[in-house]
């Protein structure tokens, strides 16, 4: 493993950068430093996602408040500099606040949030935190320029609130959201909780079961605002030492308060054991599960997918007939098949309708600016071209985000090389199918014998399958990977029947945690 660069200067990380930008995906992962658990599940996911990950530590002070604890706030950075060594983090950017440019933060360009994010929540409590966390995230965005950015559910005000500024700003980052870690006790893993007592860690652990108690009423089917805030609240009042300041129920992106939870609502806790301000939140949502399901070639994944959403009665999300209605429209607009700008340009201004099939012996209907062309997309004259097509990155970008669309009610099952990694990172539920290259090999081998088509040996095959693995993991766009949280399934010796079959069980065996 290479030891992790630390860079404290602005050209000294892009010089570093620069050999990557062109063909490799940059991860940031902002950080005041005092690394935790919590830290290392955002660094474990971006490693695994992004060819390059670059952690910063700064311990901000725009974001603190004079009565805050910005000179007592931990820091360890040799702790953290080999935490994440560990993990595979290429560059650690730790600037002082002078290389930032707020060494006299009163004459400072700031960036100022909507109001409508930051007036309420911790933000009522807070004045000028997001405020000074947006303008110091906006500079490291810019000095950084990476292609994804990882922040935590825990601060779910400021990830919607970093949402809003890259949509707002038109920067070309996209912002994934890492689920919370706890403690074996429930209680959200922080940086402040080493100044909390052994005793008022116990106590602590109040939060997390009274979001608890309000997840299982939803699943319930309890809705209203009112009652799943009284629920929360009885519980809390159980220890008095607990000191709350606020219980909210609001839309997770637009955090307005919600009187009845339509698609989703974020229920948000801030308050004090002792000297210490804790917060926490728990997102109820309702929706189906997205299922990924990723793995190298010839691991059965296409086969296996429909029989899982068939057998699970969700949808079978066919991304093949994106990419060749895309091919479709090039071919027929007359346009250069490498002109990518324009190719660009094209599919940004066209109606892509995606109907998928009601059944696995149907397909996926496929409509383009509003003519049907589902039999047209796989002529051989299309089939021939697609490749060429899908290689390029606009056409990627533009199409996930379709995909992502589809998704967005969840409900689906979809298959490929990175779904989990990029496509859908938050699904519910990833799967990566693999099997060895000699068990692909002789499935391979028997296809082709059932087709007639002999003529290749059993350890040629074995080997064209290991180049196609090494290439198709070393791609710079889409490479394959598995997710860091995917359960890996080996079917090796697995007929499709009991490949499907293992898929279901843990589908239901996760059942607990998929769909809300």
């Amino acid at each position: 493993m290479n030891p992790v660069q630390i860079f404290t200067t602005i050209p000294g990380l892009r010089t570093f950068l620069a050999d990557y930008r062109h063909d490799h995906s940059i991860a940031l992962v902002p950080t005041m430093g005092a690394l935790h658990k919590g830290h290392a599940s955002l660094i474990r996911r971006a490693v695994t996602e992004a060819e390059v990950t670059v952690v910063s530590i700064f311990v901000n002070p725009l974001q603190f408040a004079p009565t805050e604890d910005f000179s007592r706030y931990p820091r360890s950075l040799d702790s953290d500099r080999q935490l994440c060594e560990s993990l595979g983090v290429a560059a650690i950017f730790a600037p002082s606040a002078e290389t930032l440019g707020i060494g006299n933060s009163e004459e400072i360009t700031a960036v100022v949030p909507p109001i409508s994010l930051t007036s309420g929540l911790c933000g009522a409590f807070r004045p000028g935190h997001f405020q000074g966390v947006a303008t110091i995230v906006t500079r490291l965005f810019n000095i950084i320029a990476p292609t994804i950015a990882y922040f935590g559910e825990k601060d779910a005000q400021q990830l919607a609130i970093i949402r809003q500024l890259v949509r707002d700003l038109n920067l070309a980052i996209e912002i994934r959201a890492c689920a919370t870690v706890r403690e074996t006790s429930g209680l959200a893993v922080s940086s402040r909780n080493q100044y909390l007592s052994a005793t008022e860690k116990e106590k602590a652990t109040i939060i997390a079961q009274s979001l608890q108690l309000a997840l299982e009423s939803f699943r319930l089917g309890e809705r209203q605002r009112e009652k799943l805030l009284a629920i929360v609240q009885k519980n809390l009042d159980r220890v008095p030492e607990f000191r709350p300041q606020y219980l909210d129920l609001v839309h997770p992106q637009s955090l307005q308060p919600i009187e009845q939870i339509e698609t989703g609502g974020l229920l948000a806790i801030a308050g004090s054991i002792g000297q210490t301000r804790l917060i926490d939140n728990i997102i109820l949502r309702q929706r189906r599960a997205v299922i990924a399901i990723d793995g190298p070639a010839g691991a059965g994944k296409s086969t296996v997918t429909r029989l899982v959403a068939e057998k699970l009665g969700l949808t079978y999300l066919d991304t093949g007939a994106m990419y060749r209605a895309v091919t479709w429209l090039v071919v027929n607009s007359g346009l250069d098949l490498s002109a990518e700008a324009a190719i660009a340009e094209l599919l940004s201004l066209a109606k892509i309708a995606i109907i998928p099939a009601d059944s696995p012996e149907n397909v996926t209907i496929v409509k383009i600016n509003g003519q049907d062309v589902t039999l047209e997309i796989r002529s051989p004259a299309i089939t021939s071209q697609v490749s060429r097509i899908a290689a390029q990155k606009a056409v990627r970008q533009q199409l996930v985000t379709l995909q992502r669309q589809l998704g967005m009610s969840g409900g689906i099952v979809v298959e490929g090389r990175d779904i989990g990694t990029n496509v859908f990172p938050e699904a519910e539920l990833k799967i990566f199918l693999t099997a060895t290259p000699e068990e692909r090999a002789r499935r391979r081998l028997k296809d082709l014998e059932a087709q007639g088509n002999g003529g290749i040996s059993l350890a040629e095959l074995t080997q064209e399958i290991e180049k196609r693995d090494y290439l198709d993991s070393n791609r710079s766009l889409a490479p394959l990977r598995k997710a860091a949280d995917a359960i890996e399934v080996n079917t090796d010796h697995l007929s499709i029947t009991e490949v499907t079959e293992k898929i279901i069980a843990l589908y239901h065996l996760n059942s607990g945690n998929l769909g809300r």
